[in-house]
Formats: structure tokens, sequence, C-alpha cells
């Protein structure tokens, strides 16, 4: 029994410790540049995508933290705010999240609608045809962006979007 308290009591602290750095690093970050990761070296904040179809957000980066609820959709855009060994903190487009483990992400790009009806058309011009139309919440692998346009993939159908209709990309990925 006092075993495992003091093994409680040491993990809060552990929190508490990680915490602090963490939030001290965020608010110290130059302006004139890019954040980068200190275990990545990757640009900070950053999105990625859910590589699993479930993955666990735990409270704190290590499997002794709590789950706090499971990640349950394949390809949801999240963004990493945070870093610590192989444990990522990532927050959904609702800013819910938490610490999942490295091996839950993948690089590869998604976003999700956030218009009503959004049309995909087939240059990325507001007069060019209507190549298919999404609904939203639907998750569309992100292909590529100029200017204020993204080329999306969902499930087949292929077309330009306004970045501004869509969570999970930004400025940083025109030209991608």
């Amino acid at each position: 029994m006092m075993l495992r308290h003091t093994l409680r009591a040491l993990s809060v602290l552990l929190a508490v410790a990680l915490a602090g750095p963490l939030t001290a690093q965020g608010a110290e970050a130059p302006t004139d540049g890019p954040r980068l990761g200190p275990v990545t070296n990757l640009p900070m904040p950053r999105f990625v995508s859910l590589k699993a179809s479930e993955a666990n957000v735990r409270r704190g980066p290590s499997l002794t933290h709590r789950i706090d609820w499971v990640f349950q959709r394949r390809g949801m855009p999240l963004l990493i705010t945070a870093e610590y060994g192989h444990w990522r903190r990532v927050a959904d487009r609702d800013g819910q999240g938490g610490w999942v483990h490295y091996t839950m992400l993948t690089g590869v790009r998604s976003v999700l609608v956030e218009a009503d009806m959004l049309s995909l058309r087939t240059r990325p011009e507001a007069d060019a045809p209507e190549r298919a139309v999404l609904e939203r919440g639907v998750v569309a692998r992100l292909e590529a962006c100029e200017a204020a346009w993204c080329e999306l993939d969902a499930q087949g159908y292929s077309g330009w979007a306004p970045q501004e209709a869509l969570w999970g990309a930004s400025l940083d990925d025109v030209g991608r």
C-alpha cells in the first residue's frame, strides 16, 4: 500500500515537472522564426494525422499516466504542440487532446472539412467546374496547397477547396 502511494506521488511530481518546462518553453519561443521540437527538430506546432483507428490519449507522456479518452477516427488531423521522448502532445479541432505515442501518428497529412457542402473544384479557382461535394466533418487526404487553395482526395474524389474551409492545413503548407 505504501509503495503504491509513493509511486503515485512520484508520477504526479513527474507530471508537474514535465508540464512546467513545456509550458515555459512555449512562452519563451522566439517570434522571429519557427520553434523546433526538442526531439524531432521539426517545426512546432505542426499538423499530423492519426495513423491507427484507435489511439489512447493520456494525461501525461508515459504508459503510467491515465487514459483520458480514445481517438477513434483513422486519418483525423491533429496538431502537435509538444514533444517528450516517444510521446507527442496533440490537440484535435476542438482543442481536446493529450499525450499520444508517436507510433500512433503519421506525417501523411489530412484535413477536416469545416464547411457545409464544400465544393471540390477541378482547379484552384472559385469559378472552376465542381467535381464533387463534401459534407462537414469529412476527413480528406491533403495532397498540396497553393495560395489559398488545397488539393484534396476524399474517398477517390480529388479536387481543390478553399483553405479557409478546412482544419488541418496552414499557411506553411503553401508550395507543399
